[in-house]
C-alpha cells in the first residue's frame, strides 16, 4: 500500500509507474496497464511526474474526475482493451499537498484471463513488466498464457501420432517397483504395462479409437527422441560446479544417449547426486535398532523442490530445465512462470499446476505435494537449518521460474536479523489484509474477519488494537451493531 504522503521517496519500477497526464489520459497508460495485469500487477499514478533524479512528485490535473470517467469508459471498452480487471475500489482520486492525481491499482490477472492485450491484438499488444519499463510479449509468450488459460492442464493431451513403441519400458518397471514399496497392495499393482500405463493418466484414448500416449506418459517415460518430436524445445541439464577452475565437474543432459532423457529418470538421477553435496548432511540413525533412517527434512525439501520444477515447467518453452549444483548453492530453473502469485505460492494452500497429471504420478511414489504446501515446506527446511532463505524469481520473456537454495550456514546474528525483518514483513501483510476486509465489510466481526482471512482472532483483535492506536481505523457505535471505519 503506498504512502502518498511520502512520494518522493518512491521511485518507478517494476509495479509502480507514474505517468504526468496533462493532456488528458496518455496512450501509453494501455500499454502498462496490460503489462501490470500480465505480470505481477501494480500502481499507475496520474498527475505524477518524474525529476531528473529520479524522484516522483505530484503535478496535479485540471480535471480528475473527468479523467476517471474517460478511463472507465475506455476500459471497458473491448476494441481498446480485451477485460475489464478492476473494481470500483482500484481507482481513486487522491489530494497529494494542493494536489489532485488519480491512483489506479492493477492486480494480477488470474491466468484463466490472461492475457490482457489491447486493439483487439493479441499476438501484438500483449505487454509485460520488465522493470521500469513495457515490452511486447513475443508470440510464443503469448501462446504459453493461452495454454495456461485451460481448466485441462497440459500434460492431458491425448498425443495421436505417438505410438506406445515411444515409452521406455525399463523406466517404467524401475517406476513400478518404486511404487511397490510405497503403495503395496495397490489394486493397479497386477495390472499389465498398458492397462497400468492407462489408468496413470500415462496413456489415453485417441478420437481413432486406439491407445495413445498422453504428453503426461510421454514425457515421464518416454524416449528422449520420441518427446523431443512433441516438444522441440525439450532439455534436461544437470551441471555439478564444485571447482571454479573448470566449467563443470559433473553433467548429465537428457539429450547424451547414455539414458532414457525422461522425467521419471531425470528426476532419481539428479536428486541422487544433490544429496552427495558434502553440505547436505545425512545423518546415521537407526530405527528399531536396525533400519538406517537417513531421510531429513532437507531431504524432503530437495525432492519437493525437484518434483515443483518438473511439474510446473511449461516444456513447449525454451531453454529447459537447468539444475545447477554448486558447493554452496544449488539453483533450480524451469521454463513457465507461477500460475498463481508468488506471494499465494509462498503461503501456501493454493495449488494451480501447470502438469497435474504429472503430479498423480508423483503422488503415487511419495514425491511432491498436492495440497500446494510444497513450497512453505521447502522455507521450513532452511529455516530450521539457520540457512538464508531460499529466494524464487520470475523471470519474462522468455518465462522462467528461478529457486535459488543456499546450503551455506548463515552466522547467528544475521539469521536473528532476517526472521526479525521477515516477522516485521508478515505483520505488515496482515494489517493489510485486515483493513482491506473492513473497508469492504465495515459491519464484520472481529471473529468473521479472522476467518475470512485465515487468521488467529487473537491476531485479528492485536493488529485492530494496534490500527485504532494509531488513527487508521475507528469503531463508530456500539460493539454489537456499530461499523468499522477505514482510514487511508
Amino acid at each position: 500500500m503506498l504512502n502518498l504522503n511520502e512520494l518522493g521517496n518512491y521511485r518507478e519500477g517494476n509495479r509502480l509507474e507514474a505517468k504526468k497526464a496533462a493532456g488528458g489520459l496518455p496512450n501509453s497508460l494501455w500499454a502498462t496497464y496490460s503489462s501490470f495485469a500480465n505480470t505481477n500487477g501494480g500502481v499507475i499514478l496520474l498527475g505524477v511526474e518524474e525529476t531528473i533524479d529520479k524522484k516522483l512528485v505530484a503535478a496535479g490535473l485540471n480535471d480528475p474526475e473527468k479523467l476517471v470517467a474517460d478511463f472507465w469508459s475506455a476500459v471497458n471498452n473491448s476494441q481498446k482493451v480485451n477485460l475489464n480487471i478492476l473494481l470500483n475500489k482500484h481507482v481513486r482520486i487522491e489530494t497529494v499537498g494542493n494536489e489532485s492525481i488519480i491512483v489506479i491499482e492493477i492486480p494480477r490477472a488470474d491466468r484463466a484471463l490472461k492475457p490482457i492485450f489491447l486493439n483487439e491484438k493479441p499476438y501484438a499488444e500483449t505487454y509485460r513488466r520488465d522493470g521500469e519499463g513495457d515490452y511486447r510479449c513475443t508470440r510464443e509468450v503469448v501462446e504459453g498464457m493461452i495454454r495456461d488459460k485451460g481448466d485441462k492442464t497440459q500434460d492431458m493431451l491425448v498425443l495421436e501420432k505417438m505410438p506406445l513403441t515411444a515409452f521406455d519400458y525399463d523406466s517404467l518397471q524401475r517406476y513400478r517397483k518404486r511404487m511397490k514399496i510405497t503403495r503395496p497392495g495397490h489394486v493397479w499393482g497386477d495390472l499389465e504395462d498398458v492397462e497400468f500405463l492407462q489408468k496413470l493418466g500415462a496413456i489415453g484414448i485417441g478420437e481413432d479409437d486406439k491407445r495413445h500416449p498422453t504428453a503426461a506418459g510421454l514425457l515421464m517415460f518416454g524416449f528422449e527422441y520420441e518427446i523431443t518430436r512433441e516438444y522441440p524445445q525439450y532439455f534436461l541439464d544437470y551441471q555439478e560446479l564444485y571447482d571454479a577452475d573448470v566449467r563443470w565437474t559433473d553433467r548429465m543432459t537428457s539429450s547424451s544417449g547414455e539414458w532414457s532423457g525422461n522425467l521419471y529418470d531425470f528426476f532419481y538421477k539428479t536428486y541422487n547426486s544433490l544429496i552427495q553435496n558434502p553440505n547436505i548432511k545425512t545423518p546415521f540413525m537407526m530405527k528399531n535398532g536396525r533400519d538406517r533412517l537417513d531421510d531429513t527434512l532437507v531431504h524432503k525439501a530437495l525432492r519437493e523442490a525437484l518434483a515443483n520444477c518438473l511439474i510446473n515447467a511449461d516444456f513447449y518453452g525454451t531453454r529447459g530445465i537447468v539444475i545447477r549444483n554448486h558447493l554452496d548453492e544449488i539453483v533450480i530453473e524451469n521454463p513457465g512462470s507461477f500460475r498463481v502469485s508468488l506471494n499465494e505460492a509462498l503461503s501456501g494452500g493454493i495449488s494451480s499446476p501447470r502438469n497435474s497429471v504429472i503430479i498423480k504420478m508423483f503422488n503415487l511414489i511419495d514425491i511432491g505435494e498436492r495440497s500446494g504446501s510444497g513450497v512453505p515446506l521447502i522455507y521450513h527446511a532452511w529455516k530450521e537449518q539457520e540457512w538464508k532463505a531460499p529466494i524464487y524469481t520470475e523471470q519474462f520473456g522468455p518465462d522462467r521460474t528461478i529457486l535459488k537454495l543456499s546450503i551455506k550456514a548463515q552466522n547467528k546474528a544475521q539469521n536473528k536479523a532476517q526472521n526479525k525483518a521477515q516477522t516485521k514483513r508478515n505483520y505488515a501483510l496482515l494489517e493489510d489484509m485486515v483493513l482491506e476486509y473492513l473497508k469492504e465489510h465495515p459491519l464484520a466481526t472481529q471473529v468473521e474477519t479472522a476467518n475470512a482471512i485465515g487468521k488467529s482472532r487473537r491476531s485479528v483483535q492485536v493488529v485492530i488494537t494496534s490500527l485504532k492506536e494509531r488513527g487508521l481505523l475507528e469503531r463508530e457505535g456500539s460493539k454489537q451493531s456499530g461499523r468499522w471505519v477505514a482510514k487511508d
